[in-house]
């Protein structure tokens, strides 16, 4: 019958008008800024460097793994390193471009070191169009504390396994 898909679909926006009346979770409008819905844990913005106790605790040691799948190649990275020019395992530069970057986690998930993650902040407005949205490692450093607020579980997660990897081996756990 011709127009058939039409009116399957009238027929569900008139079930899903008439149940939104007597339904606890109703669509309703929030006045912005006034009301906030709540964020939940796994909602991701733009990226942040965790460190443990102090900035110079940082965990990320330059390995660029982060650059290189970022898709809009909007990280850019550049070792440290001492006064032989030996290689340090930190970053001397860590610029993120927010311009450019599209909040699609992927820093996130190929970190092997749980260095960065996606903050809940998402109020960045600024003046400048290009240069005040390129934040440096100063900008982007934020404490192991702060993400254990805004993802709980992710970061009980972690420590968890960080506290696993940190702990010698046993001669029981070598012989399993």
């Amino acid at each position: 019958m011709f127009g058939w898909g039409v009116i399957k679909g009238m027929l569900v926006t008139l079930k899903n008008f008439i149940l939104s009346y007597f339904t606890k979770e109703r669509l309703t409008t929030v006045q912005y800024p006034e009301e906030r819905l709540p964020v939940k844990e796994r909602f991701r913005n733009f990226p942040f460097l965790i460190y443990d106790n102090k900035p110079e605790d940082l965990r990320c040691v330059s390995c660029d793994i982060c650059a290189k799948e970022c898709p809009p190649k909007c990280i850019t990275i550049v070792r440290d390193s001492d006064e032989q020019g030996k290689p340090l395992k930190r970053p001397k530069v860590f610029d993120i471009d927010f311009s450019i970057c599209m909040n699609c986690g992927i820093c996130e998930e190929v970190c092997p070191f749980d260095a960065i993650f996606m903050d809940h902040e998402f109020e960045l407005a600024k003046f400048g169009r290009f240069e005040d949205l390129n934040y440096r490692k100063e900008d982007l450093l934020k404490p192991a504390e702060h993400f254990a607020k805004i993802r709980p579980q992710d970061a009980a997660r972690i420590e968890a396994k960080r506290r696993a990897k940190a702990q010698p081996a046993t001669p029981e756990t070598k012989t399993q």
